[in-house]
């Protein structure tokens, strides 16, 4: 005899990725007579081989688990009679079970799952609850407020089984009353069954160091001759292309020939920031000089924990369940809201789904206001159609004020400056984009150098669009590059002053990349520098060789999101997905980790100089598969989280405990800061913003007085 403990209907095994071929199941617990705990059997049989009397069990236990302690059954399907729906049966002792992985049902994948992975590694197949089918399941949701969860308040399976109640959920929930359930700290979606000490084990690396990089005569002959410079860099308060030129005059040999370069001149035609940017790293910029003074080294300890495959860390052999979707259709995008237009469903799992799949075209005009900001969205829809009533008056307010100041612009020589830049930059933006490719209307400016080439309604409202923005940000101004950004944005909307509204809360995430000083640009790619060195340093080691690590092939792609590496379609998505910040307000440097992860072996292997470095990232333009960089950008992400968890577990237990007083404390802090002896890689603050999803804004300051341009 045998006792049914629980039991779970309508768990399904997917035999292939036809529906018809799924086979309908029952989960269950069932403890032998007079076993212990770690005895009871976990088991899965198909609903077909059950004959009637056991039948009527399993279904008495899963319709009232509390009758499971009275609930006996003659025997337990360890074997079940021999078919072809048999064959995917099973039951496992507790004791032989070593994790479980979890899956909970999430937007666009409507069943729950979990995996069984067996202390001999049998090949288990993976059970889906279908809850919706499951009569049980459907009772106790009834029974709990959709914003409660009590298997997911706290606990270990706390962060693992999502926010809403699931047949998977409830199973967990009975199995930790027989074993003692552990989350894995190095894969979040993994559950531990009565680990042992030694799976408990945290995997890290063995030793690192931290050391003071040598300056030879060349370079120290280099640094000598940049600092005179750098008195000379710092007094520039206008930033153009003229003031970059000063400085390329005065530069070393070896500097000026790296900057005259065919590709840097081709970036620096298209970006004048670009030209400055390479300019003030050639010349070593202070924080550029600190850092170069300290360098994460992999000793040989670290050999055993390198991936050869992916040249990072690989500490476990269980991969990241990570996979693109269909995109959000019309109807699946109608369904996420209630009858008031209101959000029925929390906000990140939206953001989930569009980042796994992105939307349809045809309703990209209504989500891109929410991820833009422009809607909030707690809000219904009397309040958005309120929000872009009031927006529509502002951009025209905004547009009026320069439009009938006809003697600003007659005499306003920055004003007559920023509008020549804004319409060169606007006529040669997306021309092959149907909007902008004719040229059809008379020039409504006889003096303007398009004056006989004439132009178009779009073009001309790109144009005034930009030229209130340069009204509606008076510090920054007009940027190269800020006409890549609005472009795609106008075709979606095909309004001014809706466009006009995304792009500006656009720009407030991306103004730090179109700063005088270049200064935000400078910070991504620092820590672009640093993310390399942690994640691929093998490749690191030779980009130095190849003097590439200043990382100016990604300024172009970092500076406008990739706007010029994509088709055009291509482009409307990654944005998308870019905005949900769904993993991290900066994945767009995970895009270029990716990247350089993808090619590392054709970069390590033929390219050894800058300038072969650089012609070979530009040329990968308009063959990148945008598919294939999501996912691999989102295992480089899972992997950079595991890495720093791993670090820090590392760090906290060999780390002294501190003394009791404040002075020694704050004495073994500067310590630590000043000198990392623990053998570990130094995790920055740049690097462990990466992890937050806060987007990162930066303004810039108030214009210098007289400036003409930036």
């Amino acid at each position: 005899m045998v006792q049914l403990i629980f039991a779970k209907s309508k768990v399904y095994v997917h035999p292939s990725s036809s529906a018809k071929d799924n086979i309908p199941g029952f989960l269950a617990l069932v403890r032998p007579q007079g076993a212990e705990d770690q005895d009871i059997l976990m088991a899965w049989i198909p609903e077909p081989v059950i004959n009637a009397e056991d039948y009527s069990s399993y279904v008495k236990v899963d319709l009232d688990p509390e009758s499971g302690s009275t609930a006996t059954m003659n025997e337990v399907y360890v074997s079940p009679p021999s078919t072809s729906l048999s064959s995917y049966a099973f039951s496992v002792p507790l004791r032989n079970i070593y994790s479980i992985q979890v899956r909970p049902p999430s937007l666009g994948w409507w069943w729950g799952s979990v995996i069984v992975h067996t202390k001999t590694e049998e090949t288990l197949p993976a059970l889906f609850f279908h809850d919706s089918e499951s009569e049980s399941t459907i009772q106790i949701q009834k029974q709990h407020n959709k914003e409660f969860d009590p298997f997911n308040h706290d606990g270990v399976l706390g962060n693992i089984l999502g926010d809403l109640f699931w047949g998977g959920a409830q199973f967990l929930k009975v199995l930790e009353g027989y074993a003692t359930l552990e989350r894995s700290t190095l894969e979040t979606t993994i559950i531990l069954v009565n680990p042992e000490p030694e799976d408990r084990r945290s995997f890290s690396p063995k030793n690192a160091s931290v050391v003071l990089a040598k300056e030879d005569k060349l370079s120290k002959a280099f640094n000598d001759a940049k600092w005179s410079i750098l008195e000379k860099l710092a007094s520039i308060t206008r930033i153009s292309r003229r003031a970059a030129q000063n400085v390329l005059d005065h530069s070393p040999p070896t500097v000026r020939n790296m900057l005259n370069q065919p590709e840097v001149q081709k970036i620096g035609d298209d970006f004048d920031s670009a030209r400055v940017y390479l300019a003030k790293w050639a010349m070593g910029i202070a924080e550029e000089a600190e850092r170069s003074r300290k360098r994460i080294v992999w000793n040989e300890g670290y050999h055993d924990l390198l991936d050869s495959s992916s040249g990072g860390f690989e500490v476990l052999s269980i991969d990241f369940d990570v996979e693109r979707r269909n995109e959000v259709g019309a109807a699946e995008w109608k369904a996420f809201f209630d009858h008031t237009g209101r959000l029925s469903i929390t906000e990140d799992e939206v953001k989930e789904r569009i980042f796994h799949g992105g939307v349809a075209p045809s309703i990209r005009n209504e989500v891109w206001l929410f991820l833009l900001g422009v809607f909030p969205w707690d809000t219904d829809t009397e309040e958005r159609r309120s929000i872009l009533s009031e927006k529509r008056n502002e951009y025209y307010r905004l547009k009026r004020r320069w439009w009938e100041d006809t003697s600003r612009q007659q005499t306003d020589e920055f004003w007559k400056d920023q509008k020549s830049r804004i319409e060169k930059d606007v006529h040669r933006t997306d021309r092959n984009i149907s909007l902008f490719e004719e040229s059809d209307t008379p020039h409504p400016d006889p003096e303007s150098r398009f004056a006989e080439v004439g132009t178009n309604l779009h073009l001309e409202q790109m144009k005034d669009m930009l030229i209130t923005y340069n009204e509606y940000n008076v510090n920054l101004g007009y940027v190269q590059g800020m006409s890549d950004l609005l472009s795609p944005l106008y075709v979606v909307f095909q309004d001014d002053a809706i466009a006009f509204c995304a792009f500006c809360n656009f720009m407030e995430r991306m103004e730090r990349n179109f700063l005088r000083d270049q200064s935000g640009m400078r910070q991504q790619l620092l820590t672009l520098d640093q993310l390399v060195q942690l994640m691929l340093p093998d490749l690191y080691k030779h980009l130095e060789k190849a003097d590439s690590t200043n990382f100016f092939f990604f300024f172009r792609m970092l500076l406008v999101w990739f706007k010029r590496e994509f088709e055009w379609d291509q482009i409307l998505r990654l944005w998308e997905v870019l905005w949900t910040d769904y993993l991290s307000s900066q994945f767009v440097l995970f895009l270029a980790l990716a990247l350089l992860d993808k090619h590392k072996e054709v970069i390590m292997t033929h390219l050894q100089q800058f300038d072969e470095v650089l012609k070979y990232m530009n040329d990968l333009s308009m063959t990148i598969d945008l598919e294939d960089l999501l996912v691999r950008a989102e295992v480089m992400f899972k992997r950079f989280k595991r890495t720093v968890d791993m670090i820090d577990r590392k760090q906290a237990l060999q780390d002294p405990a501190p003394s009791v007083t404040d002075d020694s404390a704050s004495t073994a802090d500067n310590s630590k800061d000043s000198d990392n002896n623990t053998g570990l890689p130094r995790i920055s603050e740049e690097l462990r913003l990466l992890l937050s999803r806060k987007v990162i804004l930066v303004k810039e300051t108030e214009r210098p007085p007289n400036a003409n341009g930036g």
